[in-house]
């Protein structure tokens, strides 16, 4: 991505209420089930990747997560997410980064990504959002990541995207544990409908480190 891509963004989260993004939920409920699913402990470390300014963040602090990681290209939807939370902010660990670009220390049990894969449109791009991916993800490791299908659009926010299916997910990731697939019609706040297609990851044990 560019600096013309964190431009773009930091204007969007200026600019627009969350309830004028398409992408927007006032409970990201798919994320929040699929979590539940995996049974995480509440001190395992999580990061929320293009997070913009969603709710999860909220959701996973009243569940008791204590090890959050909210990061996302744009400052000023990091400074929303703030702004709401107030006080609970200061137990957030806030990062401001293009994904790609994104270095840490940290190892997490649980990346999360609702609607960011599916901006990055060239190769280069995608192979290194898997690489970080798979550096920063403990070993057995979740990879929860909502992409466009091919259903979807095939534009968001004036920006090409591109779609994905079970088998390109699975292609992408080959070298994680599959564990499911499906799609879900979500409704943006003005009514009209988009097709996501939810894929849940295991970075296995019995694979090579990277």
């Amino acid at each position: 991505m560019t600096q013309d891509s964190k431009e773009h963004w930091e204007n969007i989260y200026q600019t627009k209420k969350p309830d004028e993004m398409s992408w927007h939920q006032d409970k990201p409920s798919t994320s929040l089930d699929l979590i539940a699913e995996i049974s995480l402990d509440k001190n395992a470390k999580v990061i929320d990747v293009g997070a913009g300014d969603s709710r999860l963040v909220d959701n996973l602090i009243d569940l008791g997560f204590r090890n959050i990681t909210v990061l996302d290209i744009s400052s000023n939807a990091l400074e929303r997410s703030k702004k709401r939370l107030g006080k609970k902010a200061d137990s957030i660990k806030w990062v401001v980064s293009d994904i790609g670009e994104f270095e840490t220390e940290d190892r997490y049990d649980l990346w999360h990504d609702r609607a960011v894969l599916h901006f990055l449109t060239k190769e280069e791009d995608i192979n290194k959002y898997i690489e970080t991916a798979r550096r920063f993800l403990n070993q057995n490791g979740y990879l929860i990541v909502s992409t466009f299908s091919f259903n979807g659009p095939k534009k968001c926010s004036g920006l090409e995207v591109k779609q994905y299916s079970e088998d390109s997910m699975k292609k992408l990731f080959s070298d994680f544990e599959h564990i499911r697939s499906f799609e879900e019609e979500h409704k943006t706040p003005w009514g009209t409908s988009q097709i996501f297609l939810y894929s849940v990851f295991r970075k296995s044990g019995n694979k090579n480190e990277y």
